[in-house]
């Protein structure tokens, strides 16, 4: 049980949320209960709603955090001005790497969409759709390039992104493979489904060559 010190309000806060992800993941949002999660937390059932006043409130920050990390992480893995394919790969590792490093929160924010009421699902849909519409740019830019070969920009998107964040659904820590040969194998994988073009082409390869050391 994680029991809380003190009467320090965003430690509090801060252990509420890490347990609500925790034991979402596990039992699912409808069947964990506020009671449950108080004490798992160390605190009086009363006390949760003076940070989150209802369950689902809970939830929709949790979700909203997760995606909020999302979007900071890979502004800050991003290079400007770099070309599409060394963006496409910094957006793989950056989401590889984030999933894996949360995958309780990522399986919440997968499985609990439905338990959102339509205006808060509105929200993180439309944080989605902003996040992924930075995968959709960085593809049409390579292929009016010449360096990738795409046929549908949004199917081939959805298509990354599912593969992805799938990661999260077999992957374990010292287990076959390291987080970095996951990376690399699925930047090989993507490399191909987008058609970039390698320097074993026929044709003048576009693909950087430190892309091309990963692949």
């Amino acid at each position: 049980m994680a029991r809380t010190t003190g009467s320090d309000g965003g430690r509090t806060e801060a252990a509420i949320r890490e347990a609500a992800v925790t034991l979402i993941a596990r039992y699912g949002y409808e069947a964990m209960s506020m009671r449950q999660l108080a004490a798992e937390v160390g605190v009086q059932a009363a006390a949760l709603y003076r940070y989150f006043p209802t369950k689902e409130g809970l939830l929709f920050t949790l979700m909203r955090e997760h995606m909020q990390g999302l979007r900071e992480a890979w502004e800050h893995s991003r290079s400007a001005g770099a070309d599409p394919a060394r963006q496409l790969a910094a957006y793989v590792r950056n989401h590889i790497a984030f999933h894996i490093g949360r995958r309780h929160a990522t399986h919440v924010s997968n499985m609990e969409l439905r338990s959102l009421s339509p205006d808060r699902l509105t929200q993180i849909l439309r944080m989605r759709t902003a996040y992924e519409k930075e995968l959709r740019s960085i593809l049409r830019d390579g292929a009016e390039a010449g360096i990738f070969s795409i046929e549908d920009t949004g199917l081939t998107a959805m298509a990354l992104i599912q593969m992805m964040t799938g990661v999260i659904v077999w992957f374990r820590p010292g287990e076959r493979l390291s987080i970095a040969e996951v990376t690399q194998t699925y930047l090989s994988m993507t490399m191909r489904l987008v058609g970039a073009k390698m320097a074993t082409d026929t044709t003048a390869s576009r693909v950087p060559s430190d892309v091309q050391r990963m692949l």
